[in-house]
């Protein structure tokens, strides 16, 4: 969700309003009294009239600033899905095509790819996981590739690492196994606590521990990062859909459903 603040855009509305105010005295001053206006230039005197006009002006009719506001708002909102379609764009094919480090929900050759940038410490993303199981389950076409991305603080970094390790390890079947382990666990990450889930999850947890803080599994974040970053991601669940939407934070199994069926 996208709020965009009165007080963010107050000196956008002012400026607006002093626009028209200068208007209004270049058509009522004396004339040799419009230089000032007509250069953009007022004298203190003219300011402060401006200024007592504005708010006359809103405290008879306040419709001037929610009008003002939503204007303010569908232009931020307009720019904010241009810019998002660029991005889209620009890096289609990383969308498109899963990395070899991505673990895939569903047929991973199917047609239909929905990319899921998550935290496993997100308590949305924890949430949603039924859902998207149930979306593959009932849709044989549908893939969902999963890009771990630690952006909630250390506690995230552990389990993402942990995650990356689990796949580097084992592939698909040892990094879900170890996804079910940590995003069930309630207990605060820690290179410990991440050994004894890997041995819960019938992997080497030495190996494990090791490679979490290793080159590769770095490497793996770091793309996974960089490309949350390059989309304009802001927040945990994020979803793309055949590249051309993107969906952030919680979303129902419906509003998924919905999107898939969009973005064929």
């Amino acid at each position: 969700m996208t709020f965009i603040s009165p007080r963010r855009y107050r000196p956008r509305l002012l400026n607006a309003l002093l626009g028209a105010g200068a208007m209004t005295i270049t058509a009522t001053a004396a004339p040799g009294a419009g230089h000032a206006a007509d250069t953009g230039s007022f004298t203190p005197a003219q300011r402060q009239e401006i200024v007592e006009i504005m708010r006359n002006a809103l405290k008879t009719d306040p419709t001037i600033l929610s009008d003002a506001i939503t204007a303010l708002r569908n232009n931020a909102n307009a720019a904010q899905q241009n810019a998002a379609r660029s991005a889209l764009e620009s890096h289609r094919a990383d969308l498109l095509a899963p990395a070899a480090s991505d673990a895939i929900l569903g047929n991973a050759t199917g047609h239909t790819t929905v990319v899921e940038f998550y935290d496993p410490r997100c308590p949305y993303c924890r949430k949603v996981l039924p859902d998207l199981d149930r979306l593959t389950r009932e849709d044989r076409d549908l893939r969902i590739v999963e890009k771990v991305i630690p952006v909630l603080g250390q506690n995230s970094l552990i389990a993402s690492q942990a995650l990356v390790a689990a796949f580097v390890q084992g592939g698909q079947p040892a990094y879900f196994r170890m996804q079910a382990a940590i995003m069930n666990d309630s207990v605060t990450p820690t290179t410990d606590r991440m050994r004894t889930l890997a041995t819960q999850s019938g992997l080497n947890a030495a190996t494990l521990a090791s490679d979490m803080n290793g080159p590769k599994v770095t490497a793996i974040l770091q793309a996974n990062m960089e490309l949350a970053r390059a989309i304009g991601l802001d927040g945990t669940p994020t979803f793309v859909f055949n590249a051309r939407q993107i969906i952030p934070g919680a979303v129902s199994y419906d509003e998924l459903k919905k999107a898939i069926a969009q973005s064929r």
